[in-house]
């Protein structure tokens, strides 16, 4: 297992609240049992009101703050795994198009279906960010001007119930994996909660 800094994460996961959020846009898709798309939805993040804002960055959230290097660990990309037609190559063009491509997103629900074993209706989130990391002094204080962006996203599969209430995450990632103020784009930070689907989906980005 590759090691994860904690402090990294925190440093995404603090700017993760209504006021001072820069979350893009967020874009999912609502399952049934068996990997029926019931509807999909795909907006600003900032069109959305404050409280589906507050709601949403907990999703989101819940990724990046779980426990680092237990239900949050990083993995990598061979060389392999990167070619034509991998998942690290729709997860790229997904970065780059912000999430604007509904095309690719349908794939990209299409191969969580694919793999996803569930007992009831789920949901599958994604969101873009691009995060304006603060300049630092040799000491360490923050000058105030960014220095440089890491563009990324999260993804989160989620359990169902009522009328499309989503709850908490049982699994997600966040790509590409971020260390030091950087993007490292053979990487990928993975979520299980409590070790579920942890195997069934991992499988989709290493075939």
């Amino acid at each position: 297992m590759i090691t994860i800094n904690r402090e990294d994460m925190l440093a995404l996961t603090r700017r993760m609240t209504v006021k001072r959020t820069s979350i893009t846009r967020i874009a999912g898709s609502y399952m049934d049992c068996e990997g029926f798309i019931d509807g999909t939805f795909n907006t600003s993040f900032l069109k959305l009101s404050a409280a589906d804002r507050e709601k949403n960055l907990a999703i989101a959230k819940a990724i990046p703050f779980a426990g680092t290097n237990q239900e949050l660990q990083r993995h990598r990309f061979e060389e392999k795994d990167m070619g034509t037609g991998s998942m690290w190559q729709l997860l790229m063009g997904i970065r780059s198009c912000e999430l604007k491509n509904d095309a690719l997103l349908d794939v990209f629900y299409e191969k969580i279906a694919e793999n996803y074993r569930a007992s009831g209706d789920y949901a599958v989130y994604l969101f873009h960010d691009r995060y304006d990391i603060p300049a630092k002094a040799a000491d360490h204080e923050r000058l105030g001007e960014s220095e440089r962006t890491f563009e990324y996203i999260i993804g989160a599969v989620c359990p169902v119930s009522g009328d499309y209430e989503a709850g908490m995450p049982e699994w997600g990632f966040l790509f590409p994996a971020f260390e030091d103020g950087g993007a490292l784009l053979n990487g990928i930070e993975i979520y299980s909660r409590n070790g579920k689907k942890k195997g069934e989906l991992e499988a989709l980005f290493w075939r």
